[in-house]
Order: structure tokens, then C-alpha cells, then sequence
């Protein structure tokens, strides 16, 4: 399998979670740990962007080995500043980092409606919610971006319950 194609989730959440990064998972990732029914092979997330928060990040990037897909070396202080992403490599998969994702103030505004989702091996990212996540694809309006949001949509309309009744079993 070539690196590219390489995506090891928890890979990327252990090492954020050992250095203590505080962020809040979004994209296509963040979708399927919401309930859809994507496949991904990347992380995107808006983290923290106070300043010891970065430098957490920065050990777990050079834990990753992350780079950019040209293979330059990251600096957060140089990358993150002026750009509305920051699009690396890293020895787990692709990680986009988002300072500002579309339709949102950042992480504060994503954070005080994001949920912690257990995703097994004990780790309990924060993941953006439905509707922010559906906002997020409104506002870009890209044509592959219509039918994951055609779905958060659906899962806004079923609301909270189809969680329940998936958890146990129904069939809806």
C-alpha cells in the first residue's frame, strides 16, 4: 500500500491525545464519527489556537513526522499564519489543520457544540456536531460536498433519536 494511501486514525488521535492537543474534528472524518456513511483517508481539524496549544501540536506533528506534500518541514509559527488550511503528510495519513473552517469563528464556536465520541482503544476525540458540520459544507457549496450534506441534513431532521434506535438495533 503506497503512504498516500495509508490511514491509521487512531495513529494521528493517540499521538494528539499524548501530547494533549485540544481540537475539535471535522471533515469528512468528523462526519463519519457522527454517523455517515463516508469513507475518508484523512484527519481534518480546527484546533486551539493559543499558543501552548500549538506548541502541543507541534511535538505530535514531529511525532508524525508530518510534512508538506512536497516534503518541506512544518512550522506552525510560518504555515498557520495567513492560511485557511494547512494541508500535510504524515507516516498515519493525510492531516489538514483548519485554524477558521468555513461558516465558523473557529474552534470556540465549534467547540461549544461539539461532542466527545468514544472511538474505542480509549481514546474520546471532540467531534464538530451535525449542524456545524452541515454548516461548514453549506458554506462551501462545493458539487462533491451535495450529498454528504444532503445526509447531515437527513441525520438534522431524524434528530437525536436515530442514535438511539440505531444503538439498539431498529430498523428505520
Amino acid at each position: 500500500m503506497a503512504e498516500r494511501d495509508r490511514f491509521d486514525p487512531y495513529a494521528l488521535f493517540s499521538t494528539l491525545e499524548r501530547h494533549y492537543v485540544i481540537y475539535v474534528v471535522i471533515g469528512a472524518l468528523g462526519r463519519v464519527l457522527q454517523g455517515s456513511g463516508e469513507v475518508t483517508n484523512g484527519l481534518d481539524l480546527c484546533p486551539q489556537l493559543k499558543e501552548d496549544n500549538l506548541q502541543r501540536l507541534s511535538l505530535a506533528l514531529s511525532e508524525v513526522n508530518a510534512r508538506h506534500p512536497d516534503g518541506k518541514a512544518v512550522s506552525l509559527e510560518r504555515d498557520l499564519v495567513g492560511r485557511p488550511l494547512l494541508e500535510l503528510r504524515t507516516d498515519a495519513g493525510e492531516l489538514k489543520i483548519i485554524p477558521e473552517p468555513a461558516g465558523t469563528q473557529g474552534f470556540e464556536d465549534l467547540r461549544r457544540r461539539g461532542r466527545v465520541e468514544p472511538i474505542g482503544q480509549g481514546l474520546r476525540p471532540q467531534v464538530a456536531s451535525v449542524d456545524d458540520l452541515a454548516r461548514m459544507l453549506s458554506v462551501l457549496a462545493r458539487e462533491q460536498d451535495r450529498l454528504p450534506l444532503r445526509t447531515l441534513q437527513r441525520m438534522i431532521e431524524l434528530g437525536p433519536e436515530i442514535g438511539r434506535e440505531l444503538d439498539r438495533g431498529i430498523d428505520i
